[in-house]
C-alpha cells in the first residue's frame, strides 16, 4: 500500500517517526515534505499530499502538524478527501468503519511516537465497514462537496 505522508515544521520529528514504521512494516511511503524545521504552512504540503491520495497515487495519507487541526483542514478542501484528526486508536478505527476516511491527521505536539504508530497501524489496517448507512452518509458528504466544488472528480 502506497501511504502520503507530509508535515510542517511542528510535524516532522512525528512525521519522520511514522515514515520509519511505515517502511519497517512493508508499506510504500511518498514523502511530500517538509524535511526541515524552518517555519512553513502547512497548506501546501497538504494540498501536495491530498492531490496525490485524491488522482489515486497513494491509496491512504498520513498528515502530521503541531495540532493536527490545520493539515487535516487544509486536506480536507481537496475534493474526495476524508481526512480525519484521530488522537487515539478508537477514533481511528471508528474513522475507517464508518467514514471510510482516506487520511489520518496527527497532532505532532500532542501524540506521542508509540501511540502514533499505535493509531496509525488501526487506521490502515481497519476496512471500511460498507454498511450502507455508512456509504448513505459518505454519498451524501460528496453530494455537499460537489455542490460547492468548482472541481469535478471522476
Amino acid at each position: 500500500m502506497k501511504i502520503a505522508i507530509c508535515c510542517d515544521h511542528g510535524g516532522l520529528r512525528l512525521k519522520n517517526e511514522i515514515k520509519k514504521y511505515l517502511d519497517a512494516n512493508g508499506y510504500d511511503t511518498v514523502d511530500f515534505g517538509t524535511t526541515n524545521e524552518n517555519s512553513c504552512d502547512y497548506p501546501d504540503f497538504a494540498l501536495l499530499a491530498a492531490e496525490a491520495v485524491m488522482r489515486g497515487e497513494c491509496e491512504k495519507g498520513v498528515f502530521v502538524c503541531t495540532t493536527g487541526i490545520g493539515i487535516s483542514i487544509a486536506a480536507n478542501k481537496v475534493p474526495g478527501i476524508r481526512c480525519a484528526l484521530c488522537a487515539d486508536p478508537l477514533s481511528a478505527k471508528m474513522t475507517r468503519l464508518h467514514n471510510n476516511a482516506n487520511v489520518l491527521a496527527l497532532g505532532g505536539g500532542y501524540v506521542g511516537d508509540k501511540l502514533a504508530e499505535e493509531i496509525v497501524k488501526t487506521f490502515l489496517e481497519t476496512p471500511f465497514s460498507e454498511e450502507a448507512k455508512h456509504q448513505r452518509r459518505i454519498d451524501k458528504i460528496s453530494a455537499i462537496e460537489k455542490k460547492y466544488s468548482k472541481v469535478t472528480i471522476e
